[in-house]
């Protein structure tokens, strides 16, 4: 599952980067003034900008869930190291 949320942020990058350039290399290309096209590029940015804290804001609670499952992975298997332990031990 881990890996599947890793994939999936990695495709989400890749598509956001696809569309970056495609989008600028249409501005680049059309023929409009260079009023027009900087107004645009600004507002890709702004958009851009937006996405980009989205899709990391998404990586960050990905994150902290996988370190917190990671966590309590740990928790259940120091419990039952300490149980088979002690059942060993009498």
């Amino acid at each position: 599952m881990d890996h599947d949320q890793g994939h999936s942020l990695g495709i989400l990058l890749a598509f956001l980067s696809g569309a970056a350039l495609g989008s600028v290399a249409a501005l680049l290309l059309a023929p409009q003034s260079g009023e027009d096209s900087r107004e645009q590029l600004t507002d890709y940015a702004r958009r851009m900008g937006d996405d980009v804290e989205s899709a990391s804001g998404r990586a960050r609670e990905t994150f902290t869930d996988m370190v917190n499952q990671g966590k309590e992975t740990l928790q259940e298997t120091g419990q039952k190291l300490r149980e088979g332990s002690k059942a060993s031990a009498t």
